[in-house]
Parts: structure tokens; sequence; C-alpha cells
């Protein structure tokens, strides 16, 4: 394979792909094919609460700055809220909506009794120094002290935020209540109530998606030729277990480009590389640099965006060479770009199943967290994989019943399961 003989593809502009309006499209889909009242719809469509908050910080040269965080709760029907928090220069009030109604029906989907938040703050966390960090983070706990909770709504980390984040939040709630309260947060240091298997827990999650996808159509992982948009905690550690399980790792890549191999990349050197050299992919021995967008049009078997959303789109899916792609990001696909696919017959994971690792994970911490009872990594391995697994042949089982693509029959589950608790409840007062 020559790089240089790769068709030249624009970065995707994202500008014009509102992902609320898209999270809506796959609601309404799903409603259509589940026959929901309109009422219903209605409902569904609209999130519970939406928070916006000022976050005044002084900086380390003294000056203030005041940033706008967000926190959006689509739905606790089935459940308290939950959601990451994201430190990113893209995060808007829709993103975080979208976000937020995603998460509802991807716990839906796994059968976990929660319903979909999400927060953030529109900054690049690279910019401010730890000490920055740490007040801006406790100052946006401290605006949603009312509205967080292990009862209420449990955060976690997502892009731009860590186990580091989630303590700090951890913390400050805690003090203003005045007891310890490790379950109002999970993706925490084991420290101070974290679970073991956390930090793989997304990238091994889209592992078992792409292992059990790969059976179903009589293929092993075992020799699979895989490209991975991304290199951080999902898209590395997707990266390094799957090569563990037997796949060729053929290109990988961050936000300033990436390398690709056409023997495969060795994913713990490229690991101890990249935290050596800036975090940076450039220069690794034996690899070739290779653009983002060249990337995504690498021929491969399995191709896994776990970026950012809208990556792949109308202007460049058809330089989509891949057998099949799994959303390890939210998102990564637009609804033109899913449809087009589909119809070139490429197999396609959606992200509220192929990246619910995370979210799985985080319900086992909050879990361990409420009975002070803790387990080791192999349970916890085994319990999400379970979890995971049982909801792949759902989908599976789903989309061959009703005849149609593997995410529709994803959302009408997840969709489906809201509705009838919804129903069920019925509506108050």
């Amino acid at each position: 394979m020559v790089l240089s003989s790769l068709p030249s593809l624009e970065t995707p502009s994202p500008a014009h792909i509102c992902p609320f309006d898209q999270a809506c499209s796959y609601l309404e889909a799903a409603a259509k094919e589940l026959h929901l009242s309109q009422g219903i719809i209605e409902i569904l469509s609209h999130p519970r609460k939406a928070i916006t908050v000022s976050i005044p910080v002084k900086l380390d040269n003294g000056e203030i700055q005041v940033l706008v965080g967000h926190r959006v709760q689509h739905s606790d029907i089935l459940g308290p809220y939950k959601g990451g928090t994201r430190y990113h220069p893209s995060v808007t009030l829709r993103e975080v909506s979208a976000l937020a109604m995603l998460m509802t029906w991807k716990c839906a989907l796994l059968g976990i009794p929660y319903g979909g938040g999400k927060g953030g703050i529109a900054i690049d966390p690279t910019r401010y120094s730890v000490g920055e960090l740490e007040r801006i983070t406790r100052r946006y706990t401290s605006e949603l002290i009312k509205d967080i909770g292990p009862e209420v709504d449990i955060p976690a980390p997502d892009v731009g935020t860590s186990a580091r984040e989630m303590a700090w939040m951890m913390d400050t709630y805690s003090m203003n209540v005045g007891h310890a309260v490790p379950g109002v947060v999970t993706g925490k240091p084991l420290s101070i109530g974290g679970s073991r298997g956390r930090e793989m827990a997304t990238g091994r999650g889209v592992m078992i998606i792409v292992r059990e996808a790969l059976a179903t159509q009589g293929k092993s992982v075992k020799g699979a030729q895989i490209v991975i948009q991304g290199f951080g905690n999902v898209g590395g550690a997707a990266a390094l277990l799957l090569q563990e399980a037997g796949a060729k790792i053929l290109a990988v890549s961050d936000g300033r480009g990436g390398i690709f191999s056409p023997t495969g990349l060795d994913i713990p050197a490229l690991k101890a590389y990249y935290a050596q050299n800036r975090r940076s992919l450039a220069g690794f021995p034996g690899s070739l640099p290779v653009t983002n967008a060249q990337l995504l049009a690498l021929p491969c078997d399995v191709l896994i965006p776990a970026a950012l959303e809208n990556q792949i789109t109308d202007e460049n899916c058809d330089r989509v060479q891949a057998e099949m792609v799994v959303e390890a990001a939210n998102g990564p696909v637009t609804l033109a770009a899913d449809l087009s696919l589909e119809a070139r017959g490429v197999t396609l994971l959606p992200d509220i199943l192929a990246n619910a690792g995370g979210v799985v994970v985080s319900y086992l911490e909050w879990v361990q967290g409420l009975s002070y009872l803790f387990w080791d990594e192999e349970r916890v391995n085994r319990e999400m994989e379970q979890l995971m697994v049982n909801a792949y042949q759902k989908v599976v089982q789903q989309s061959k019943q009703r005849q149609i693509s593997l995410r529709l029959a994803a959302y009408t589950i997840g969709v489906g399961r809201v509705a009838q608790a919804l129903t069920d409840r019925g509506l108050y007062p």
C-alpha cells in the first residue's frame, strides 16, 4: 500500500452538522419503527433540564476569566442521570444536549438503570495550568452542587478530563455535604473509590464488539487489519487490546496526524514512545506519516473512529474503504454518511453500542461505591463483557427480525425501553 496513491481527502467540516438535530433524527427513525405516539416523541426529544453556569476563575497571573459551563439532564425515567464531563473548545449547549440524549439510549440499550446526562466547559485544557484546571473544576462542581449526586446525576470523565478531574469533583461535592460521597462521580482514582478496569473500559468494550461482529461474519479478530482514528484513552486502549487479541493495527492518529505501517504497528512500543515524545506520534520508528483524512481512506477490515464527532460525512464517506466501521467516538459518522455506507454494504456498529464499555464500568463502579464493596479487575471485566455481548446479540437479533440496520436496531431497543418505562410510569401530574 502506497500512501501517495491514496485520494486526497478534505478534513470534514462539521460546522453545518448539528449534533442535536442528528440525535433527534435517530430518535424519530426509531419512533417510526416502533409506532410511538407523537406525545411520547415530544417528551423524549426534549431534555428535562439544561443548566448553564458562569465559572469565574483566577488565573495564575492574577487575571480573572469567566468561563461558561453546561450540564444537560435528558431523562431520568430509568434512573439517575449519567454522563461525562468534557473540556473542549467545541463544547456547546446543543452538543451537550445531543450527547445527553444519546447517553439515555445507550444506558437503556445496555440494560443499565440510568438516564442520560452530559456536561462540559468550552475550553482547551492544554492552555491551563494544573492549578487553574483544579479551580475551574471545583467552581464548576460548586455551581452544580444542587443538581448532581449519587442518586441524582453522576458525572464521569470525557474528552479533556480524567480521573484527576473526577477526584476534584468528588472532593468538592463531599466537602459541601460534610462527608465523603464516592458515588457522586465515576472514573475516580482507585484510592478514593474508583473501580479497577475503568481506565481501559471503553477500549475493551470496543474490542469486544469488534470481536463479536467479526465472528458474526465468520471471521476472526486474529489477523484482522484495523485502522484507528484517535490514540487517547479509547483509541489507545482499543489498539492495545485488539493487538493482544491478534489483530494487526495498520494506523493510528491523534489531533495532529497519524502514522501508518503496512506490516502493523507495535502498540506497546508506540504507547511508550507517545508518552516520552510529548504525546506525539510523529517519527515513530518503522512508520510513515499519514493525515487524519488519509487515515479514514486506508483499505482495512475495520475502521474505528475514536476521536470526535462528524469525522465521516457525506463529503468523504465515498472514500472509506473499510469493510466495517465501529464508532468508538460519539457520533463520528453523520446521518447522510451512515446511509451511504449502509447502501454500499459496509457494516456499521453504532456508538451507543460500540463505546458503551465506559458507562458499563461506570455503573459497576457506582454499584461498588454504594455498597462499599470493591471487586477485582477480573470480575469487573467479566461483568462488563457479559453486558456488552448480551447487548450486541440483542441488536443483531432485532436487526434480523425487523430487517433494519444495526444502528436502527440499537435505537429501537434503547428508545423502546425508555418509551415503555415512560408509559408504565405515566405523566405527572
